[in-house]
């Protein structure tokens, strides 16, 4: 603080606030350069509709993949039957003819996650790129 005594007894008090708003910047500056750039957060997608006016593919050809596992952790690979054994290997088989690998994992509601994770794991291991996971909200429509 500064005090200015002027003339017949007045006195003038200022207050220097150049430290403070240097305190003020850096502080600023510390906290842009802390806060990140990229958002975390899992990377999620969901199956899209198919456009309107368009013939549905065939069914060996259907784009969308979907690993359903089922209350007795049964496995089907677009309601065919398959075992776990076998599950990468016909992963690999699937998606050897196509450019865009994208697998969709719909688990049973009353089914532990274990089961899920493994065959997100195994998605992994053939070659997928992107795994999206199917919840009744997404299947709704909502």
């Amino acid at each position: 603080m500064a005090m200015n005594v002027g003339s017949a007894g007045t006195s003038k008090c200022d207050m220097n606030v150049t430290p403070l708003i240097d305190v003020l910047l850096v502080l600023l500056i510390i906290f842009m350069v802390i806060t990140p750039l990229t958002p975390y957060g899992l990377e999620a997608i969901a199956p899209q509709p198919p456009p309107p006016n368009q013939p549905p593919p065939p069914p060996n050809q259907d784009p969308t993949v979907v690993i359903q596992i089922d209350k007795d952790r049964s496995i089907k690979i677009n309601q065919d039957p398959i075992d776990v054994a076998n599950l990468q290997a016909r992963l690999e088989q699937i998606f050897s003819t196509r450019a865009e690998r994208v697998v969709f994992i719909r688990g049973d509601k009353d089914l532990e996650f274990e089961p899920v994770a493994q065959a997100i794991d195994i998605a992994k291991g053939a070659g997928i790129d992107k795994i999206g996971i199917m919840t009744p909200k997404i299947e709704a429509g909502q």
